[in-house]
């Protein structure tokens, strides 16, 4: 975004998202987009192919931000209390345990 001068001050950003096959970008949200008024709200791609592939995302903010579903509900501070996290998923609380050790090295919500 910040490499293309002639996009600087318009209320635009471009990026480019390579994928590996299988590849996935999980759930997010750009909340300083319009993109949140998408029925579903959130957005996550896949490459179901056996090729890498490539994907150009145009956005009508000139700093969109990204927010991590995950990162979101299992990295918060302050956290969730961990019987919503239970019985949101239907997930044991070692699951949940495990999750947040995972996300705990890729904060990117606070």
């Amino acid at each position: 975004m910040e490499k293309i001068p002639g996009l600087n001050t318009l209320s635009v950003s471009l990026a480019r998202i390579d994928y590996a096959p299988g590849g996935l970008n999980p759930p997010h949200t750009h909340p300083r987009t319009t993109e949140g008024e998408l029925e579903v709200g959130f957005i996550t791609t896949k490459n179901n192919g056996k090729s890498p592939a490539s994907v150009l995302s145009a956005f009508n903010s000139q700093l969109p931000g990204t927010v991590s579903v995950a990162a979101m509900l299992f990295a918060a501070e302050p956290a969730l209390p961990e019987d919503v996290l239970t019985k949101t998923f239907q997930l044991g609380s070692k699951m949940v345990d495990k999750i947040k050790d995972m996300l705990a090295t890729k904060k990117s919500f606070k």
